[in-house]
């Protein structure tokens, strides 16, 4: 890997906790990674945000926030709201590529969806990966109406030039419903990319080494882990 652009298909879908576990990987096997977040939203300046979770999930792995704004907005609108100054896209990449020169990866972990913006230009995070020149890895879950939005942002994003390398469950349910083990299924379709990792939920609560284990269980061996599809499904297709 070298620079990654983690996005959600929406906010909450767990993509701090799929990069925290990339991450964990990587310091695992004692790759180089870092952890870039642009811009910050709904957290005050003296709480902890995203990367102070990555670092309690995933170990002491260099992190970067570059702006952050109280409200629960998207980052163009909370630095509007508060008269602050925005992040650019340029700016993001060239964060980016300064953390890469000291990095074997980066993971550059959005806010919200791909068209979610940044600026009063217009830039969103797709033009961050546009910018960076990395590919995508989409976060979203397995509910009903995941399809429809996970295949918007595979759209998006090969429209706009971007590669979309695969799609990760971000947090699977103890019990899951009928369109989740179908939209098992149906994920990669929507996604025109495989399916690379399925994480449970509450992950963002367990201890370290705990995370590391479910990290290799849950992530593709494409991030160093042991997950396959197809095992899988069938693992949940035998509990039903």
């Amino acid at each position: 890997m070298t620079v990654l652009v983690i996005s959600g298909t929406r906010a909450g879908v767990g993509k701090t906790v799929v990069a925290a576990a990339i991450a964990a990987l990587a310091q695992d096997r004692g790759a180089g990674v870092a952890v870039l977040k642009p811009a910050q939203t709904g957290v005050a300046p003296e709480q902890p945000g995203d990367l102070a979770r990555v670092r309690r999930l995933a170990g002491d792995v260099p992190t970067r926030e570059l702006s952050r704004y109280p409200d629960r907005l998207s980052p163009e609108a909370a630095a509007r709201r508060r008269g602050l100054p925005p992040v650019t896209p340029a700016e993001a990449a060239r964060a980016a590529s300064e953390l890469h020169a000291a990095h074997e990866t980066v993971l550059v972990e959005g806010t919200g969806g791909l068209l979610t913006r940044f600026d009063g230009d217009g830039g969103t995070v797709a033009d961050v990966a546009w910018a960076i020149g990395g590919p995508v890895l989409i976060v979203t879950d397995a509910a009903l109406g995941t399809l429809n939005v996970t295949a918007l942002t595979a759209e998006v994003a090969t429209r706009r030039g971007i590669d979309v390398l695969g799609v990760v469950v971000g947090s699977w349910p103890a019990r899951p419903s009928l369109a989740h083990r179908t939209n098992l299924a149906d994920l990669p379709v929507a996604a025109g990319a495989p399916l690379l990792g399925v994480l449970p939920e509450g992950l963002d609560a367990a201890g370290r080494e705990e995370f590391l284990e479910e990290a290799r269980r849950g992530l593709s061996p494409w991030f160093g882990g042991r997950f396959d599809p197809d095992s899988f499904a069938r693992h949940v297709d035998a509990q039903h």
